[in-house]
């Protein structure tokens, strides 16, 4: 095996793919990126078992061949080498990589031992527009469960196509997000849960300006987003998946129309006092045409208020500040609708004029101050 490539996008692939090489199984074949050359290209691939990154890139290939090389010795090489070509001779598995006045021998890993990637064939093909895709990911992945305490299911984000539509589901057990958005798509109902880690890694990639599309491959228990030269591969989550349109309250009794970075900027005033925010919540006082915030920690006491529009019933509820924060933050509107069904029901925070997204906040029991 015998190839030279460009160093600068060699070093940014190696740099892509290793993403996906396990840290965690000391399996010397998946701790390395596989690399396979054809007739005038490189592959690129990083896999752990679970999930996957390939890519290919322009290459001229004297001997075509196959090779794994440890993941973070490659990186380092790639990243120290002077911009240019850079060339690979191989032989078993000695590797020889020599750029300008640098040469060096190290010993790589037979490809033989590389595990096959799993295929997504007869799956359900879809096409998503990149920009859209990127907006609607960042307004749900803040409320997917960081690990399996509870539902292992719920550390992924739910995808849910109908005729038209798809619409992105995050919850964690304290808050929900849902995302819906208009689409071309014309098959039938489906539905698929990806782990966060997966969708992590995918938004690195996705490029938030662009207006192209990502294809899509949904098979049974697999999943691949083909992004311009970037292969992503992950397993799919299975499990009972929360019943959201249950857990969304159906009626309110107080509606607040409100100045989105007003709220944020209030609630941040509180943050310096609060020690632990899972023990120290938020405070808010929603009446008249103001929302007031407070919070009582060993540090201090802060008090607060900026205007709102409030409508129907007073209402005193504690929230856990981040939660709230997360919400507000990837509301991505001047203004948003909060409902309240009183002290001991989950707040709904919405666009004002429309229902592209909807995040749902569970409030935290309120001890007497006095």
């Amino acid at each position: 095996m015998k190839f030279s490539c460009n160093t600068k996008k060699l070093s940014e692939a190696c740099s892509n793919v290793m993403r996906a090489v396990s840290t965690k199984v000391t399996i010397p074949t998946i701790e390395g990126i596989l690399m396979e050359c054809g007739s005038d290209t490189l592959s690129l691939t990083g896999f752990d078992f679970e999930f996957g990154i390939n890519t290919t890139l322009d290459a001229n290939v004297v001997e075509p061949g196959a090779i794994v090389i440890k993941a973070k010795v490659l990186s380092d090489i790639i990243r120290k080498l002077p911009d240019g070509s850079v060339t690979f001779e191989v032989s078993g598995v000695s590797v020889t990589i020599i750029s300008g006045a640098s040469q060096y021998n190290i010993t790589g890993i037979s490809a033989d031992d590389y595990p096959e990637l799993p295929s997504v064939s007869g799956g359900y093909p879809l096409f998503l527009n990149q920009k859209m895709l990127q907006k609607m990911i960042s307004q749900t992945l803040f409320a997917v469960a960081d690990n399996e305490l509870g539902k292992p299911v719920h550390t992924g984000l739910k995808f849910e196509m109908t005729p038209n539509q798809l619409r992105l589901i995050g919850v964690d057990g304290y808050r929900l997000a849902v995302c819906t958005e208009s689409v071309k798509y014309d098959g039938e109902d489906i539905n698929f849960i990806v782990p966060k880690k997966t969708i992590r890694e995918l938004i690195k990639i996705i490029d938030p300006e662009s207006e192209s599309d990502i294809s899509i491959s949904v098979g049974r228990r697999h999943i691949v987003f083909d992004i311009d030269n970037y292969s992503i591969i992950s397993r799919l989550l299975d499990g009972d998946f929360l019943d959201y349109k249950a857990a969304i309250p159906k009626t309110s009794s107080t509606t607040v129309l409100i100045n989105t970075q007003d709220a944020i900027d209030c609630i941040d005033r509180t943050l310096p006092v609060i020690e632990n925010d899972k023990k120290n919540p938020i405070r808010c006082l929603f009446e008249g045409d103001e929302m007031r915030v407070s919070t009582v920690s060993a540090l201090g006491r802060v008090v607060d208020y900026t205007h709102a529009n409030v409508s129907g019933d007073r209402v005193e509820i504690g929230f856990n500040s981040k939660f709230v924060l997360d919400a507000l933050h990837a509301a991505d509107t001047d203004q948003v609708r909060i409902e309240l069904g009183g002290a001991i029901s989950p707040a709904k925070i919405m666009p004002i004029n429309n229902e592209n997204f909807l995040f749902l906040v569970l409030p935290m029991r309120l001890k007497n101050e006095n």
